[in-house]
């Protein structure tokens, strides 16, 4: 009997990542069921050191410039030269800068080098998960290295979809990402989310945050919303894989 070797995807799912950041691809592999490769290439992020450091908190120029050609528009070309199925775009702060218009603009750019596959967005998808899951009015929770500016930005572009914000914060935790623990997300969401929202949406795809999500919907009674999930959710969709293969992440994967 051979060794499982990884060739045996069925679908494959290509994600952009800011170069130094793990976050996303790592989040992205824990979920996905075997049948769903994740192939991820590094694009230019101002805002990040060799070892992914970054400043407490991430200004918005980088964030803007890294959703501007030319970078990311050759590596989705690049990337897009694999067998893929979808491409997702690991990065939430430049559609909190563009908002909804912005996003839409963006994720139409680089439709046209990705030679035909189909490229989802994170807020975009965030916002379709929570029309799917019925949650009008959510709890938005940001990573400690999101300003209140940015943080912001975040609840304008969930109202400008359409959603009712009843709640919008900067997670106080230590502002690195390697020293982000599920335990500590866990107490400060718990403590902090309003009884008036109907769902928590997490911010950054560099945010350690998808390990909570089962724990945290059974502790609140809400569903739970994250970067990552959402647009694995959205890919799997896109690509044609049953979302309801993947079981342990969130209410957003059932049929």
């Amino acid at each position: 009997m051979w060794e499982r070797d990884g060739w045996a995807a069925t679908w494959r799912i290509g994600v952009l990542v800011p170069h130094a950041d793990v976050g996303p691809e790592s989040e992205l592999r824990a979920m996905a069921p075997p049948d769903v490769g994740i192939h991820a290439t590094r694009v230019p992020f101002g805002a990040m050191a060799p070892g992914g450091g970054m400043d407490p908190t991430i200004p918005l120029a980088p964030v803007r410039a890294f959703a501007e050609p030319p970078h990311i528009d050759d590596a989705t070309e690049l990337l897009a030269a694999a067998p893929l199925d979808a491409i997702v775009f690991g990065f939430t702060s430049s559609a909190y800068a563009g908002g909804p218009t912005g996003e839409d603009a963006m994720l139409a750019r680089l439709q046209l080098r990705s030679q035909g596959v189909p490229v989802v967005g994170t807020c975009a998808s965030i916002a379709r998960g929570l029309r799917f899951l019925g949650a009008e009015r959510i709890a938005l929770f940001d990573p400690p290295w999101f300003d209140a500016a940015l943080n912001a930005l975040g609840a304008r572009y969930y109202r400008e979809a359409g959603f009712d914000v009843v709640s919008s914060v900067t997670c106080a935790l230590p502002s690195r990402q390697d020293a982000i623990e599920p335990a500590a997300v866990f107490e400060f969401v718990r403590q902090h989310v309003p009884d008036e929202s109907a769902a928590v949406v997490f911010g950054g795809n560099g945010f350690r945050v998808v390990g909570t999500i089962a724990r945290l919907e059974r502790e609140l009674g809400r569903p739970v919303v994250s970067p990552n999930q959402a647009l694995l959710w959205a890919a799997m969709q896109v690509a044609g894989a049953p979302t309801t293969l993947v079981t342990r992440y969130g209410r957003i994967f059932a049929d």
